[in-house]
């Protein structure tokens, strides 16, 4: 496994462990168990993990995430560090650190997040990095649903438009905080957000992500 996937994803393992199962998220509404069902799900279970973009196979989803959500969830946190199986894609490399350094460093922050003593994680450079050129691949993908036009903007000028469009909303901040705000969970970033009251307004309750 490559380097932030693999810390991003023991990082995950640990929140999970020292929150407990019943424990809040970010995400959906779901608790650490759920959370990590999914995470276990997504890369051990391909027939049903398609049900995540694919309706026709939201049942099977369900009920695979139901079997797996039943599991001692010491069970479901060491498969978690464990990894994928060798024959699954995630345990490529290359699509590793494509499809799971975000991924876990988003589900690490709904963890942390949710927990009312949190406090900011400060990222090296050279992972900050490696989430922003992540996130100008995915940033009109993310931004498809934004109901405005959406630029993002990182301290040091540099930007990217998830949605062209007007009026137009700027968010500002490191691109930790810019990943999560794209990916749904805009009230848990810090950010600043400039444009007209209504459109920030819109932007901040719209459903982004992928």
């Amino acid at each position: 496994m490559s380097t932030h996937a693999k810390r991003e994803r023991l990082l995950l393992a640990d929140l999970l462990e020292a929150a407990g199962p019943e424990a809040p998220t970010l995400c959906e509404g779901w608790t650490c168990r759920e959370l990590a069902a999914h995470v276990v799900v997504r890369e051990r279970r391909p027939d049903a993990a398609g049900g995540l973009l694919l309706g026709v196979l939201k049942e099977r989803l369900d009920k695979v995430m139901a079997e797996y959500t039943a599991k001692p969830y010491e069970e479901l946190i060491q498969l978690i560090r464990t990894g994928p199986p060798k024959l699954s894609v995630y345990a490529l490399k290359q699509i590793d650190e494509a499809a799971n350094a975000v991924e876990f460093y988003v589900h690490a922050e709904d963890v942390r997040r949710a927990q009312p003593d949190w406090s900011p994680r400060e990222l090296d450079a050279v992972f900050s990095d490696a989430l922003w050129s992540r996130l100008e691949k995915l940033a009109r993908i993310t931004g498809r649903r934004s109901p405005v036009g959406l630029v993002l903007r990182r301290p040091d000028g540099r930007t990217a438009v998830a949605r062209k469009g007007v009026p137009v909303v700027t968010v500002t901040g490191e691109p930790g905080e810019l990943t999560l705000f794209c990916f749904g969970r805009q009230a848990a970033a810090r950010i600043e957000l400039d444009g007209e009251k209504q459109a920030i307004a819109e932007l901040t309750s719209a459903k982004l992500g992928i």
